[in-house]
């Protein structure tokens, strides 16, 4: 049994969703420890709720299972995972009419690092003093793909290459993507200060 177990680990995820379409279902269990803490942080990059991350985690597990016959092997599985992920996502974001602003104090402070440049920087200002619901806000502002390229790289460590693939674009284009939602974040913060500070 253990070895079957160690076994079981060292198959690919292409070999998991082979032998899941076969009939040992048991196995899918394998993908959801693989994946679950990714797909956990990437909801939480889009919800910035434990709750709703969790469950929107549990119900995109339910979606992949159903789905499996879907993956044609045209991408990596993880590639055809985090687009499920995202779509979810972001489907769940267009349905809720009000978003409540809640504390990110979850996510620790690396996902923040682009922003740590200098001590007169009003963003860095902002991190420093852990006004997490200002970067929530400024968040929840950018563009679709801006917002998913933002939370691929920052929330997930993914590189520019794997982000391409997950959004079905070029490497040039995420640079581009990354630096419109970087200078969007910053303006969106700086004007956020300024107005809390009338």
């Amino acid at each position: 049994m253990y070895a079957e177990r160690n076994s079981n680990k060292r198959l690919n995820d292409e070999d998991i969703v082979t032998l899941v379409l076969a009939g040992r279902t048991d196995l899918f269990a394998l993908l959801v420890d693989r994946y679950k803490d990714r797909v956990f942080q990437t909801c939480m990059g889009f919800l910035h709720n434990r709750q709703e991350a969790e469950d929107l985690a549990q119900e995109i597990f339910i979606q992949v299972y159903v789905s499996l016959s879907g993956f044609k092997r045209r991408s990596a599985f993880s590639t055809w995972l985090y687009r499920i992920v995202i779509n979810a996502a972001l489907n769940m974001l267009r349905k809720k009419s009000k978003i409540a602003f809640v504390d990110l104090t979850t996510l620790n402070s690396s996902h923040f690092a682009m922003f740590k440049n200098d001590r007169d920087n009003p963003e860095q200002v902002l991190i420093e003093t852990e006004d997490n619901s200002l970067l929530k806000e400024a968040l929840d502002s950018l563009p679709d793909k801006q917002r998913a390229a933002i939370v691929l790289s920052y929330f997930n460590e993914m590189s520019q290459k794997e982000i391409a693939q997950v959004l079905d674009t070029t490497e040039g284009a995420v640079e581009s993507l990354l630096q419109r939602a970087k200078k969007n974040l910053r303006k969106k913060l700086g004007e956020s200060r300024r107005k809390n500070e009338q």
